[in-house]
């Protein structure tokens, strides 16, 4: 048995299992609370007996309340999860876990491991401009697409 299958037997099935279940949770309260509960709703209604309950009542979904915080949270959860675990595959993470990540070939290539590409720093600094002499900038006219000048030769009136 391959040292993979050994770490991935010893993972919690929690690790494994929790973004399925993310998934199945807000399909289930989807499921309520947009098909199930109206319809329950409206059976409900028609149970009252009391004159001041004889008007229908339309169902307000519980998850909307609040401006659809829940959908939204829940959109932001299960996108990024599906995102990072699509980088976890491509990486390789899902083999072996523990493992540092050997970084991709760009275009299928493979690497071997003395070939992998040191890290650069992140710098926060600008990149450093080409000093630019005023001669070279203003030598010629700016023309369009069809060889006209884009501003043309004006003679300014004396005052």
């Amino acid at each position: 048995m391959s040292n993979s299958k050994k770490e991935k037997e010893k993972e919690d099935w929690m690790q494994r299992k929790w973004r399925p279940m993310m998934a199945v949770m807000y399909m289930v309260v989807c499921i309520f609370d947009f098909i199930l509960f109206p319809i329950m709703f409206t059976i409900v209604q028609f149970w009252e007996v009391e004159a001041v309950n004889d008007a229908f009542r339309q169902w307000q979904p519980l998850t909307l309340i609040g401006a659809g915080l829940f959908h939204m949270a829940m959109g932001a959860v299960l996108g990024i999860s599906a995102w990072s675990r699509g980088q976890e595959k491509i990486a390789g993470v899902a083999a072996t876990p523990n493992a540092p990540a050997a970084p991709a070939a760009p275009l299928g290539l493979s690497m071997s491991p003395s070939m992998t590409p040191s890290v650069p720093t992140q710098s926060f600094a600008p990149a450093p401009m080409m000093p630019v002499s005023r001669s070279d900038t203003y030598t010629q006219p700016q023309t369009d697409y069809k060889g006209r000048k884009l501003v043309p030769d004006q003679e300014f009136p004396e005052r």
